[in-house]
């Protein structure tokens, strides 16, 4: 399948997680807006599976429902045992205006959320992210090319071979730095609020 045809399946799928999780906490979806700051207009549309959410709004809905980004993303089947992904079964969650892809690659099940990612860059792309939650850490390691990364209003240029690791509870972005592709591998650990059913 190719990824345009998975990137398609992606909305209902997430649409559905998203609605049983809002249902679970017994939340209108005023009361999910009001908590993620996501329009009414735009969670519905999520929920409906019509509107193929940003990254940036996904990671919202994630946090203010207390849920990693990954239970909202990935197939919910139960798994016992080691999970193995494969490349062709991965499905880009952000695509830039110039190629570049963002591909969970891995999550595990823990009481916090931890994500492994795979970033691709193309020249001219840029993803600008939204403060995470107190205690969120990125690690970032390039692969490939150069990147620039701007935490705040701290910038930092690296280049394949350097690793850095950073407090992601304060706007970020990430952007090719170079004339040719960039390619960086990052680690998210981000503590989940614990919600009482």
């Amino acid at each position: 399948m190719s990824v345009d045809a998975r990137v398609e399946q992606v909305p209902e799928a997430v649409g559905r997680r998203i609605r049983e999780v809002r249902a679970e906490r017994g939340w209108t979806l005023d009361e999910l807006a009001d908590r993620s700051g996501v329009s009414r207009r735009m969670i519905v549309n999520v929920e409906a599976g019509t509107s193929n959410a940003s990254l940036a709004t996904l990671l919202r809905l994630a946090s203010a429902l207390h849920v990693s980004l990954s239970s909202l993303v990935e197939d919910s089947a139960e798994v016992a045992g080691p999970v193995v992904t494969r490349p062709d079964g991965r499905t880009p969650l952000w695509v830039g205006r110039f190629g570049g892809t963002a591909v969970m690659v891995a999550s595990a099940d823990t009481p916090d959320m931890l994500e492994l990612w795979d970033w691709t860059l193309e020249p001219g792309d840029e993803y600008r992210s939204p403060a995470h939650r107190p205690g969120t850490h990125e690690l970032i390691h390039v692969l490939r090319g150069r990147l620039r990364l701007t935490v705040g209003t701290a910038v930092h240029e690296l280049r394949a071979g350097d690793a850095i690791s950073i407090e992601a509870n304060e706007a970020h972005a990430y952007a090719c730095a170079g004339r040719s592709t960039t390619r960086f591998s990052m680690t998210v650990l981000e503590p989940l609020a614990r919600v009482r059913p």
